[in-house]
């Protein structure tokens, strides 16, 4: 360990690397480093950077030498595996300035995984077991290619397989621990905490203009935004040797943000705005039937990707056609014909349509245009149209959107919804 990280408890900072053309070039989302970075956060580790590297042993030497030079832990992913291109361990050897060996721990976990199966382990299989000379295996109980730890420089390095979930189960059950244990005393003790918000119905940009004033206050506590379409996440988190302190302040800044966005915020747990709304309808022992026009299904798609939903969830309707919205909900062919499909009498006589039909203590209806196609000047592509029908009232709500892309606006007209019902369930 760095004495002089211990004494002056200055974070151990940390590197994530991704290794391989099929990353480099985007063919594979990297959602590795994500979660790498995530768990050496919540260990304690400040997470300085991360690199991607195509399959160029050269390439890869050189990052790792530098690392080398600059951090005290490093993770990489990738590239360990029987094939050609992986070149993981032949450059972590050339960094470290050592020779490849046959390790005969990695050897035997390598023939342990293959007594388990028909298939014979191949001379080319066997190529996983060649690391560098002094690295210390990392044995993986999911598939055929062992991990390594080894020190370049100061600099404490593990090396995964690409696998995410052979990648996962290593990071848990043996680095997180060996990096606890090693590096993380009881005389050097990092702290990090963080708070996420979920929210919705608010542009990227008015919600940086309502935390712009609250992040001045924020003092050591960090502030990110993160946009998952149609969500927008807030993201606190900070870092401290003093655990009551990193709490004091993660929590007053979470305060200024409930103050600053209020009603737009759905979930500061992580959740789905579906699962929350299924949680309120749990919590209120009622139920829901959804007809669906614009939004073909997708709410209650949404609904009953939710376990338990069967509590609460009666049935839906897609009604595209007018002659369904007539013949299926009841809606009168007068409202139509006066008002259009899609207008807020249309969606209110769906909405109480459905409830009737289902005898749910809720109604949920849409009508709206998804487009591209079919706007006019009086009802545009993104013109939505959302009623809920409830024990004592219906309410109903038209908006127009800017999006012209007919999946983006199918996403937010559900989630139009499923906000609308939220907030009147919490009413």
């Amino acid at each position: 360990m760095n004495t002089r990280r211990k004494q002056n408890h200055a974070p151990l900072l940390a590197q994530v690397v991704s290794t391989g053309d099929e990353v480099l070039t985007g063919a594979i989302v990297d959602s590795n480093s994500a979660y790498i970075a995530a768990a050496l956060l919540e260990t304690g580790l400040h997470v300085t950077r991360h690199t991607t590297v195509g399959d160029d042993a050269p390439r890869l030497r050189d990052l790792l030498v530098e690392i080398g030079d600059h951090t005290d832990i490093a993770v990489v992913t990738g590239g360990l595996g029987p094939t050609v291109d992986d070149i993981t361990a032949q450059a972590a050897a050339d960094a470290a300035g050592v020779k490849l060996i046959e390790n005969q721990e990695a050897l035997l976990s390598i023939q342990d995984f293959f007594n388990r199966f028909p298939r014979p382990m191949s001379l080319s299989d066997g190529k996983q077991a060649m690391l560098p000379e002094n690295a210390i295996p990392v044995i993986n109980r999911s598939g055929t290619a062992p991990g390594f730890k080894m020190t370049i420089g100061k600099c404490t390095l593990y090396f995964l397989p690409g696998v995410p979930r052979e990648m996962k189960t290593m990071m848990t059950e043996m680095v997180i621990p060996a990096i606890k244990a090693e590096h993380v005393t009881t005389d050097y003790q990092q702290h990090y905490r963080e708070k996420q918000f979920s929210l919705f119905g608010l542009p990227e940009a008015e919600v940086n203009q309502r935390l712009k004033e609250p992040s001045k206050r924020f003092g050591d506590v960090k502030l990110g935004m993160l946009a998952r379409f149609p969500v927008i996440i807030v993201k606190l988190f900070a870092f401290g040797s003093d655990v009551e302190a990193v709490d004091r302040g993660i929590e007053k800044a979470a305060g200024h943000v409930r103050e600053a966005l209020d009603k737009w915020i759905f979930s500061d747990t992580c959740d789905s705005l579906e699962s929350v709304v299924g949680a309120l309808l749990k919590e209120k022992r009622v139920t829901v039937a959804v007809a669906e026009s614009c939004t073909g299904g997708l709410i209650s798609d949404r609904l009953t990707n939710v376990a338990g939903s069967s509590d609460y969830f009666l049935m839906s309707a897609v009604t595209y056609a007018n002659e369904a919205k007539t013949a299926i909900l009841h809606v009168s062919g007068g409202t139509i014909e006066t008002h259009g499909a899609v207008s807020e009498e249309t969606a209110r006589e769906m909405a109480e349509g459905i409830r009737k039909i289902s005898g749910a203590d809720y109604g949920i209806a849409t009508s709206g245009i998804a487009g591209p196609t079919g706007g006019t000047d009086e009802k545009p592509v993104g013109t939505i149209c959302v009623a809920i029908a409830g024990p004592n009232r219906i309410v109903s709500k038209r908006r127009v959107l800017p999006f012209r892309d007919r999946i983006a606006n199918k996403e937010i007209f559900a989630h139009m919804a499923l906000d609308m019902l939220r907030r009147e369930l919490s009413a």
